[in-house]
């Protein structure tokens, strides 16, 4: 085996800084997103760190009757919700973190449906 050969785990903390590192330039709040095999996660945040609201598939009220909370359909259910939260919280504009996680499948569900619900990033 060749020694350059990086593991997946590797891989995902250098993308996670790549975008971590981005983000931290910005003075919006940000979104971030979290996901795990089963479950979804997303939060918002201000630029001091402050933890403003967060929404996830765990949560019974947000996902309703959805057969699978780790799929495409759970995670536009959460970005609808993340959306409507910081609405309530008066927070129009958000700088999203993708959190080293690829820009496909579920992420990419979940951003959509908050752009749909009127979160801009």
């Amino acid at each position: 085996m060749a020694k350059n050969l990086k593991t997946r785990k590797e891989l995902w903390r250098a993308r996670r800084g790549r975008t971590k590192k981005k983000v931290a330039k910005s003075e919006l709040n940000r979104l971030t997103v979290f996901r795990s095999a089963k479950h979804i996660y997303a939060q918002i945040d201000d630029p001091a760190g402050k933890t403003l609201g967060t929404v996830s598939t765990c949560s019974k009220a947000v996902v309703g009757d959805v057969a699978q909370t780790g799929g495409i359909e759970a995670a536009k259910l959460v970005g609808s919700a993340i959306a409507g939260l910081a609405k309530d919280k008066k927070i129009e504009q958000v700088v999203f973190n993708r959190n080293g996680y690829l820009y496909h499948g579920r992420v990419k569900a979940l951003a959509d449906a908050a752009r749909e619900a009127g979160l801009k990033f």
